[in-house]
């Protein structure tokens, strides 16, 4: 059923979620640890919380997702985790032979109270871990924080398991993309490749959930962050991270173990973004920015220019992550769009105060809302309807209730394709992101227009 029941009288809500913005920790763990060469994430707890996790990655990107389970059953669920994930230890390096298995943790490990470290350790000792294989873990209980959250915990974890400075720095910068589509973490190493920067960028899901097809299955794919790479992580020069929420906790804790220091910026969405990392990864590696890039940026520019009369006082309504959120809306702005409605389901006391900083000037009122939802958002529009929507799939309800273009944006994208393969960050992501604005506004100009204003050149 569709949700054209819903009221546009908008009353407080404490204690009740309608049609989350937001999916859970486990997700956005099992997605980092895909960031691993020959990693296998593992989730701690029931079967039925390990298939939700690995059937909503799938869907996404398409992409067979593998990961092992501890299978709890009653006595697990009564006695603890420990003899589930010792088995699992054993069982998975015995067939599996992965370098590292990243355990996240459920809503049912974590209530019974099982000790991750403390289980591992056993392992270790028990001989279930063989020599130069890791185990590392995140707690990711998905009654708190969102996928954001549980990604952000176990990238935190690779500094945690893996960083150690070696006595002396590297020519290295780390880079830590955030939550973001391995379409953008490979734009985002081609960028530092043409500045002639050497990056460690951690976690890295490109070329394991966007790789080609040929013909033969692999378990662990081409792609991934190498272990060896994680450990050097703590004697690079620096490290950019790309999305405070995100990639802010393992930046500041390479910081704090190996005195790598941090600069940590906004997702590089659209032009402002971009420039501003573009000149960090410059600044902190002492290099000059080359003419191809100079050439991407301003052909960004061009197509604003070009088309700035079909963006101008479009209202749009937005719902996402919050890194994510915070530089769209940046990007909507520059190009003198409105974003009025703005959700997100992931908690965040600074999201709020950032986004009506972003749009102070905007010449409408502004409705920002941190661990919001999508019923919410749903009530704004019917008060004060928008031009356009931008979000993940689930927003196609809103879509057709109010006959509103939407540009699919964000996580999960279960009914299209192409978001793991082409890039929605730097200059190119940018000019991507422009064209599916301008096919959905125009588009829907077309579609309304009179039979005497059916123009031909727009």
């Amino acid at each position: 059923m569709l949700l054209r029941h819903t009221p546009k009288e908008i009353t407080e809500r404490t204690a009740l979620n309608i049609n989350p913005a937001k999916t859970c920790q486990p997700i956005g763990a099992m997605y980092a640890a895909l960031g691993i060469h020959g990693c296998l994430p593992h989730s701690h707890g029931s079967q039925g919380c390990y298939a939700y996790h690995r059937s909503a990655l799938t869907r996404h990107f398409k992409e067979p997702v593998m990961a092992g389970t501890s299978a709890f059953t009653e006595g697990a669920s009564v006695f603890g985790g420990q003899a589930n994930l010792l088995q699992a230890i054993n069982n998975i390096f015995t067939i599996y032979e992965p370098e590292v298995i990243a355990v996240h943790t459920t809503c049912l490990s974590e209530t019974i109270g099982d000790d991750i470290p403390q289980i591992v350790a056993k392992a270790r000792d028990e001989g279930k871990i063989p020599p130069g294989k890791y185990v590392i873990h995140a707690n990711t209980p998905s009654y708190v924080g969102s996928h954001v959250t549980g990604f952000a915990s176990m990238v935190k974890g690779m500094v945690d398991y893996f960083a150690a400075a070696n006595g002396h720095k590297e020519n290295r910068i780390n880079l830590i993309p955030g939550f973001v589509e391995p379409s953008d973490m490979e734009e985002i190493k081609r960028i530092a490749g043409e500045l002639g920067v050497r990056i460690i960028m951690f976690p890295d899901t490109s070329n394991v959930l966007n790789g080609p097809q040929t013909g033969k299955y692999h378990m662990y794919p081409a792609g991934g962050t190498p272990v060896a790479d994680l450990i050097l992580a703590g004697s690079s020069q620096g490290t950019v991270a790309l999305g405070p929420l995100a990639s802010g906790p393992a930046a500041r804790a390479l910081d704090t173990k190996c005195k790598v220091p941090c600069e940590i910026l906004n997702l590089p969405i659209g032009l402002m973004a971009t420039d501003t990392f573009i000149d960090t990864l410059r600044r902190i590696a002492g290099v000059t920015v080359p003419d191809s890039l100079n050439i991407e940026r301003g052909r960004l520019l061009d197509v604003i220019t070009d088309m700035h009369q079909y963006f101008f006082g479009r209202k749009v309504a937005l719902a996402g992550d919050p890194d994510q959120l915070i530089s769209l809306t940046e990007f909507l702005v520059s190009i003198d769009m409105w974003p009025i409605h703005i959700v997100t389901g992931t908690p965040g006391k600074k999201f709020e105060a950032r986004i009506r900083e972003i749009t102070k000037d905007v010449p409408h009122p502004v409705n920002v809302k941190a661990a919001g939802d999508l019923f919410l958002l749903h009530q704004w529009i019917k008060n004060d309807p928008v031009d356009l929507l931008m979000g993940n799939t689930y927003m196609k309800y809103i879509a057709r209730d109010e006959d509103i273009p939407l540009v699919r944006f964000g996580f999960p994208i279960l009914d299209r394709i192409g978001h793991s393969y082409f890039p929605t960050v730097g200059y190119r992501g940018g000019l991507r992101l422009l064209e599916k604005i301008l096919d959905a506004l125009l588009d829907r100009q077309d579609r309304d227009a009179l039979e005497e204003s059916f123009e031909l050149v727009m």
